[in-house]
Order: C-alpha cells, then sequence, then structure tokens
C-alpha cells in the first residue's frame, strides 16, 4: 500500500503526513510506504486543488482539509 501526502510542505502538510504516519503505527501495519508529493503539476494530475490532500493506493481520500488519526485508520482497514 502507498500513501502519499500531496503538498507543498506547508505545516499544514506536514500535519497529515504526522497523523498518516501515526494511523499506520497505531494499526500496526507493515509493508507501507508514505511518501510526499511536492511537484505541483504532479498534484494536478490526481485532480486536487487545494491541499494538503492525501492519497491512498491512487485514490484521493481528502483534499483541502487534515483528516484526523482516526479517520485516515478507517480508510487503511
Amino acid at each position: 500500500m502507498i500513501i502519499k501526502i500531496l503538498g507543498s510542505g506547508c505545516p499544514n502538510c506536514q500535519k497529515l503526513e504526522v497523523n498518516a504516519k501515526q494511523a499506520v503505527l497505531g494499526l500496526g501495519l507493515k509493508d507501507i510506504q508514505i511518501e510526499h508529493v511536492h511537484e505541483i503539476d504532479k498534484i494536478v494530475e490526481y485532480g486536487v486543488m487545494s491541499t494538503p490532500a492525501i492519497v491512498i493506493d491512487k485514490e484521493v481520500k481528502a483534499a483541502g482539509r487534515i483528516p484526523s488519526v482516526e479517520e485516515i485508520k478507517n480508510w487503511l482497514k
């Protein structure tokens, strides 16, 4: 499974990345890759117009907000 955080690296993007990592650790998942995509052209390829955004296995789960750890856990189950 691949989780991508889409955003410039702003504080909101960093918080989303922290939440994603906490969700993965909280579920005890292994073999999960978390990547941070900074390039605007790659972000636009996902159809995302506002960041931060989170993509799980090529599906945009949220954009323009910071999902909670619990919400991310539900997507990973």
